[in-house]
Formats: structure tokens, C-alpha cells, sequence
């Protein structure tokens, strides 16, 4: 049996796992790699290299989710800020208030490797 190569399939998944919770009136967030190139998020909600974004429509706006990239504006801090995303660094969508949703396997069908966490600063602990 020939072997016949086809794109990502995550693409076509979060499109419509995005549609089916906010069908069901649910808000939808996505899981992503920070770290990942290419990716544009606010670095200071960046947590062990991941950030959870809200994608639904009352918390941005222009969004785009294409074959290669998620885009949106939205305010963090009441700044608004634009964020690209591309798909590989989407780790997993679901549903705010139940947690349906998928978590995703990189290309090769292993689980994403987890990102290297930032190194942590020295801090002093008042002791009475």
C-alpha cells in the first residue's frame, strides 16, 4: 500500500472543536506552546512556557484560524494586544466550564514536548 503524505490534520480539528463548544454556548480556550517559533502572545501570562487563551468571540477580535496560523487581537491588562499562533504550537482546545475538548500529539505521534521552564530568580522569604 503506497503511502500517501497529507497535511495536519490539527488545523481542520480546532476549527471544529472551536465551533462545537461556542455552538453549545461554551467559552473556547486553547493550550499553547510559548516557546514554539513564530508564536506572538503576551510573554508575561506565559506559564512553564504555556499560555491559556480564551478564543471566544466576546474576548477577541479578527479572528482567524487558516491551515498555518490562529490570529486574533485581545485585551490582556486592557491592553490590546495582537497574537499569532501557529497551529503546531496549539497543544489542546476545550471547553472552559466542562473541559471537553482535544489535547494534541505532535506530527510524528508523540505528545508535544514540554517546554524547558525559565529559570526561577533567588528570593528571600521573611522569616519572623
Amino acid at each position: 500500500m503506497n503511502e500517501v503524505s497529507m497535511s495536519s490534520s490539527r488545523p481542520y480539528l480546532v476549527r471544529a472543536l472551536n465551533e462545537w463548544i461556542v455552538d453549545n454556548g461554551l467559552t473556547p480556550y486553547i493550550v499553547c506552546n510559548a516557546g514554539y517559533p513564530g508564536v506572538e502572545v503576551p510573554q508575561h501570562y506565559v506559564e512553564n512556557g504555556k499560555i491559556v487563551l480564551n478564543i471566544s468571540p466576546q474576548a477577541v477580535q479578527g479572528l482567524s484560524m487558516n491551515n498555518d496560523e490562529t490570529t486574533f487581537s485581545a485585551r490582556f491588562g486592557g491592553v490590546e494586544t495582537f497574537v499569532r499562533v501557529p497551529m503546531l504550537a496549539i497543544m489542546a482546545i476545550y471547553a472552559r466550564e466542562n473541559g471537553q475538548g482535544m489535547v494534541f500529539v505532535d506530527e510524528g505521534g508523540q505528545p508535544p514536548p514540554e517546554p524547558e521552564p525559565e529559570p526561577r530568580k533567588p528570593s528571600l522569604k521573611l522569616v519572623t
